[in-house]
């Protein structure tokens, strides 16, 4: 079994970094889309369906959080899964992810090993 992921960050050299890790984690890449921000990411999610988000907070647009409430509002995508992977460290901030469904949340810069236990915890897949 595979999943399909959205990476979203505004960071383009960011988003090639958690590409090539979720990619060393077992992912095909053919399964693996980008946006540079909610707006686009909501936009992609409206033509492809994405089992997990792996979601920056901090993003021009439409930021992390700004996404997360929309995407909770869509009954077609309030159960895509949502893990935090931000350099943000304010818990209060983290804590309201978790109220808009993140499932799990991973710190800028981690280890690949973590990313791919996070992937298989959330989905329930084997890469």
């Amino acid at each position: 079994m595979s999943c399909i992921l959205l990476i979203v960050d505004d960071s383009p050299i960011l988003r090639s970094a958690i590409k090539k890790v979720v990619k060393l984690a077992g992912l095909d890449e053919d399964h693996i889309f980008e946006a540079g921000n909610g707006k686009e990411a909501l936009e992609l999610m409206e033509t492809v369906w994405v089992d997990l988000v792996l979601l920056d907070l901090n993003m021009p647009v439409m930021n992390g959080e700004e996404f997360a409430t929309e995407l909770r509002k869509r009954p077609d995508l309030e159960d895509v899964a949502v893990v935090v992977v931000s350099t943000e460290s304010n818990q209060d901030r983290l804590d309201r992810m978790r109220e808009l469904g993140a499932i799990e949340s991973l710190h800028k810069p981690f280890e690949p090993e973590d990313l791919r236990r996070i992937i298989v915890k959330s989905l329930g897949v084997k890469l």
